[in-house]
């Protein structure tokens, strides 16, 4: 006898952060059926349909289909009762984030607006004590110089140090998800070494190639793909530029060749961003929901590229104003940065060790 042990706030959660009424779902089964992801040896979202009406939250939290899911709005489209599939679906992973997070009521808050302006409040109190502690916060002379105002070495050894103490929490927070997948995945059905499983996940990553399997919207794999390899790209600028802070050679002139990258970077980026905007916007019309977390994710990176620009220019036209779009632009960048193990940056990290553990246990021949 398999004993069922419901949890009813677990189930009402799942109701309102999705939007849904999971009592109307009468198990067809066609959202399943019209999924071109889901395979013979991965079936959903049918059975974490059923999981999710009987709250059974430990079932779903070890799931790996349902970061198989991208959302793209198929099933909400087909389903004969408005149930909303993949808005299920997208709130389990937001649940199963808030499950394993360290400490899991950051990323709980994280999907409030009440509490945007605390998390707004701590890279602005944390970068204003490190102006003043330099005794910068008045240095605003014509023509700009950033560094005669922003004290980048302590703010990068500041921001360096916060940021490995979030990844330390958001490696914890990884581990009890891979363990806790491993071992509700039998061991004994290993098809893949880990190599090979771990080849064919970047491969997928960095392919976006489910996004192209959507029927109903292609075009997402564009807007993920200019977003992704932007990212990237600036990160590897953001390293080259803390390095050349300490050796003295910053701020570097617009005709840089890590300049130039970055710019492209940037409106790669940008586009990829607004292009996603107009397609969640778009979307609204098929009952996709999207939540403030979509929505403070979304504007907030625009916000960054956006000001990361403006800072750039206002500093070669020698605009008083650079001082505060570079203050803005670090507050928005740390914003995002310091937050991202409870955000919906987070996904990328869960989704990957879900595929990862998936593929171990899939035939080779299937992962096409």
């Amino acid at each position: 006898m398999i004993k069922i042990n419901p949890d009813i706030t677990f189930i009402k959660r799942v109701k309102k952060e999705s939007g849904s009424d999971l009592k109307t779902c009468m198990q067809c089964g066609n959202c399943t059926v019209v999924c071109s992801l889901s395979a013979d040896d991965n079936l959903f979202p049918r059975k974490e349909m059923i999981w999710a009406a009987w709250g059974l939250k430990e079932k779903l939290y070890e799931n790996t289909s349902i970061w198989s899911c991208h959302q793209c709005g198929d099933c909400n489209i087909h389903c004969p009762r408005g149930v909303k599939p993949g808005n299920i679906i997208a709130a389990l992973r937001s649940l199963t984030i808030e499950h394993y997070a360290l400490p899991s009521f950051l990323a709980r808050w994280m999907k409030k607006p009440i509490f945007l302006p605390l998390f707004l409040s701590v890279p602005i109190i944390l970068i204003h004590l490190l102006l003043i502690l330099n005794h910068t916060l008045t240095n605003t002379a014509i023509p700009v110089n950033y560094a005669e105002f922003f004290p980048h070495k302590l703010l990068n050894s500041f921001f360096s140090t916060i940021v490995i103490i979030l990844l330390i929490a958001m490696f914890f927070s990884l581990r009890k998800f891979f363990k806790t997948i491993k071992k509700s995945l039998p061991e004994n059905e290993i098809k893949n070494s880990f190599i090979l499983s771990l080849t064919m996940t970047i491969k997928e990553i960095f392919s976006h190639q489910r996004f192209a399997k959507c029927e109903s919207d292609k075009s997402r794999q564009l807007s993920h793909l200019l977003v992704f390899y932007g990212f990237i790209s600036l990160i590897l600028v953001t390293l080259y530029a803390i390095v050349a802070v300490f050796f003295g050679q910053y701020p570097m002139p617009f005709t840089h060749p890590v300049k130039l990258f970055s710019n492209v970077a940037g409106l790669a980026i940008l586009t990829g961003l607004i292009l996603m905007l107009i397609n969640r916007i778009r979307l609204l019309k098929t009952s996709l929901k999207s939540t403030f977390s979509d929505w403070s994710f979304l504007i907030s990176l625009i916000f960054l590229v956006s000001t990361g620009f403006l800072t750039e220019y206002a500093r070669l036209l020698n605009i008083h104003f650079a001082y505060y779009w570079y203050l803005f632009h670090l507050i928005i960048m740390w914003y995002v940065v310091l937050f991202f193990p409870y955000s919906k940056f987070a996904h990328f990290a869960y989704r990957f060790m879900a595929i990862l553990l998936k593929k171990r246990h899939t035939h080779t021949h299937l992962m096409s």
